[in-house]
């Protein structure tokens, strides 16, 4: 069982601060701390066997070893730190090189260190999706090294890692309607923002979806239903001061854990707040699994019918859940009968 939601976050609070080597002070723990970030790209060229092969003084073939780069070429924390890497290959350049170059393309190895020592592994999917930005800017030019592969290396931690936490500060108690957004696959269009505003809305919405967490097709056939239903997309206007939804919906599921995001801003973290979020998508998926847990012994119980009522009502977030068991209980005439009967205890309980 997942713990509640406060116990969700105090714990993960004390997970990132005692990853820190040494726990340390509470001036040593300050914020800013967490901004610090590294980067380094390394390249190498590999050589066929019979190049690689030379002839020693005694005429007997050696193996030339590689050199073994200093100490100095790495910046090394004075604390315990997180750490990516990523191996890149240019599909170009293997489909161009030839036999007789005895030559390999270059290859890649991508590498950030930055954060608390397991926090960094939240955010591997951004992370693969960011370092993939690099492969078609690669090549000899060193020219590019300058103008764009060094700006954008120095940027992946705060075009990776903060992006949900300048969300969560961005829309504070408003940030429930983009949980319920997410929650419920609605389309949301932002309009009047900077591109990097956008991004950081999209990027937050993508990591907060149950994607990956439930059925392809499930997520497909809801996405289309939330879109025919509602007709409308949510609008964020962001011309004014502060941001303007528009067609905006949200739950006390959602009420709850944006609250959790105003505790978590607090510290000044951009790992707890993708821990809060990653707590977030679990709670839901428990719930829907608990739903159609019960849906399906109500269909031979009535008792059990009753243990729906009653979750729907005490979940917070019973109008979500309710189309996505729908969406995936399509097809099965026992279970259509239960949610038929459901939807309208919602209804009821909606007009009450």
């Amino acid at each position: 069982m997942l713990p509640s939601l406060q116990e969700s976050v105090d714990g993960d609070e004390r997970e990132l601060e005692s990853s820190e080597e040494g726990g340390g002070s509470a001036e040593e723990r300050r914020p800013e701390r967490y901004s610090n970030s590294y980067y380094c790209l390394y390249s190498y060229q590999g050589y066929s066997s019979s190049e690689q092969a030379v002839d020693s003084d005694d005429g007997s073939p050696s193996s030339a070893a590689p050199e073994t780069p200093s100490a100095e070429d790495f910046s090394i924390p004075e604390f315990r730190v997180g750490c990516y890497y990523c191996l890149l290959q240019q599909e170009k350049l293997l489909e161009t090189a030839t036999v007789e170059t005895n030559i390999s393309p270059p290859e890649y190895v991508t590498c950030f260190l930055g954060g608390s020592e397991k926090g960094l592994e939240l955010f591997r999917l951004e992370l693969d999706i960011y370092v993939q930005g690099l492969k078609t800017n690669l090549d000899s030019e060193k020219s590019n090294l300058e103008t764009y592969i060094k700006p954008y290396l120095r940027s992946w931690f705060e075009d990776s890692v903060c992006p949900i936490q300048r969300v969560g500060q961005l829309f504070q108690e408003k940030l429930t309607f983009l949980l319920h957004a997410a929650l419920s696959y609605t389309p949301v269009e932002v309009k009047n923002s900077d591109e990097r505003i956008k991004k950081d809305i999209h990027r937050f919405l993508s990591a907060a979806s149950l994607q990956g967490l439930i059925q392809e097709g499930t997520m497909t056939s809801l996405c289309i239903a939330m879109t025919e239903e509602h007709h409308k997309s949510v609008v964020i206007d962001c011309s004014g001061p502060q941001p303007q939804f528009h067609n905006a919906g949200s739950n006390k599921f959602c009420d709850d854990w944006m609250q959790a995001f105003l505790n978590g801003a607090e510290g000044g973290n951009p790992f707890l707040f993708r821990q809060i979020l990653e707590n977030f998508k679990l709670k839901a998926i428990q719930d829907t699994n608990n739903l159609k847990r019960f849906i399906r012994q109500a269909e031979m119980n009535h008792y059990a019918l009753f243990k729906c009522f009653v979750f729907l009502k005490n979940c917070g977030s019973g109008d979500v859940l309710l189309k996505i068991v729908k969406v995936e209980q399509a097809e099965m005439p026992e279970a259509k009968n239960v949610i038929t009967v459901l939807e309208e205890f919602m209804r009821e309980t909606a007009v009450a």
